[in-house]
C-alpha cells in the first residue's frame, strides 16, 4: 500500500487532522520542523491510502496544503532554534501547495506564503548572487540551487524539484536567512536591478506536454518554449495546457513563467 504525505498552512489545520486521525484509529506518522524550521513551516503527515481518503473526505475541518507520495529521506531537521534577526522583513512562511513538480515526478513542489513583505530586499540579493535572475517589474527574483528552482516574490516563495518535504523546508529557511542577513548588510551593499541572466527555456520546456502538437503555431514544442523564453510568444496559446486535456500542467506552467517575468 502506498504512503502519502500532506502538509498544511496553518498549525490549527494540522492539529484538526491529527485529531481526526486519531478518532478514527487510522495510523499516521508526524514529520516535525522543530526546531530548526520552526519559522518556515508545520508539521507534515504520512498515512495510508484509507487515511489519505479520509482527511480529503475532512478537507473543510483540516485543509491540506496537497499530497505527494511519500519517500524516506537522510535528511535531518537541525536540532537547534533558528537564527533571530532584529528586523526580520521575512517573517513567517505558510506552505499553501504542495504537490508532485511536473518536471519529475519524483521531487515536490511547494509554493509558500510569507508573513513579511521582502521586496525591498530583492534588489540586493540580486547583488551578491551570482545565479539570481531579476525581473524588476515583477518584482521577481528567480534562483538555482542546484537543480531546484526557486522563485521569490515580495510575499511569496516558490520551490520546484525539492527532493522531499524537509529538503523543502531547509531551502525555504536558507532563503529565510539569507534574506535577512543581506538586508542586515544593505548598507555596505550596492543594490542592483539589472537582468544579469535568465534560467534556460528548458524549464518551460519540461512543464509543457511535449506533444509537438503544433497548435500554437510552432513545429515543435521546445521551439514554443524559445519563443515563450524570448518574450515573443504567450505561454497561454498552448491549447492542451489552456484549453485542452492537459490543464494539471497549468498552474506549474504559469508559475515558472512568471518567475521567468515572461507573464
Amino acid at each position: 500500500m502506498a504512503k502519502w504525505l500532506t502538509t498544511f498552512a496553518r498549525g490549527k489545520d494540522f492539529q484538526e487532522a491529527k485529531r481526526i486521525l486519531e478518532e478514527a484509529g487510522i495510523k499516521m506518522e508526524v514529520i516535525s520542523p522543530e526546531p530548526g524550521y520552526r519559522q518556515v513551516a508545520q508539521p507534515a503527515l504520512v498515512v495510508d491510502d484509507n487515511g489519505r481518503s479520509f482527511l480529503e473526505e475532512e478537507r473543510e475541518k483540516a485543509a491540506q496544503a496537497g499530497w505527494v507520495e511519500y519517500r524516506p529521506t537522510n535528511l535531518s531537521v537541525p536540532d537547534t532554534a533558528p537564527e533571530v534577526f532584529a528586523e526580520d522583513i521575512f517573517g513567517q512562511a505558510a506552505i499553501v501547495l504542495l504537490a508532485p513538480c511536473v518536471a519529475d515526478e519524483t521531487k515536490i513542489r511547494l509554493i509558500a506564503h510569507l508573513t513579511g513583505n521582502i521586496s525591498v530586499a530583492l534588489p540586493y540579493l540580486n547583488a551578491v548572487r551570482e545565479n539570481a535572475s531579476y525581473i524588476k517589474n515583477g518584482p521577481v527574483l528567480t534562483l538555482m540551487e542546484g537543480y531546484r528552482f526557486i522563485s521569490l516574490q515580495p510575499l511569496r516563495i516558490s520551490i520546484a524539484r525539492a527532493d522531499d518535504i524537509i529538503d523543502g523546508w531547509r531551502l525555504l529557511e536558507k532563503i529565510r536567512v539569507e534574506i535577512n542577513r543581506v538586508w542586515q548588510k544593505r548598507n555596505q551593499i550596492q543594490p542592483s536591478e539589472v537582468l544579469r541572466q535568465r534560467p534556460p527555456a528548458l524549464e518551460i520546456l519540461k512543464r509543457l506536454p511535449r506533444l509537438n502538437c503544433q497548435a500554437c503555431g510552432e513545429k515543435t514544442c521546445i521551439a514554443f518554449a524559445w519563443k515563450v523564453y524570448q518574450g515573443t510568444a504567450k505561454v497561454t496559446e498552448c491549447r492542451p495546457v489552456f484549453n485542452g486535456e492537459y490543464s494539471h500542467l497549468k498552474e506549474a506552467l504559469l508559475e515558472i513563467c512568471r518567475g521567468l517575468g515572461t507573464l
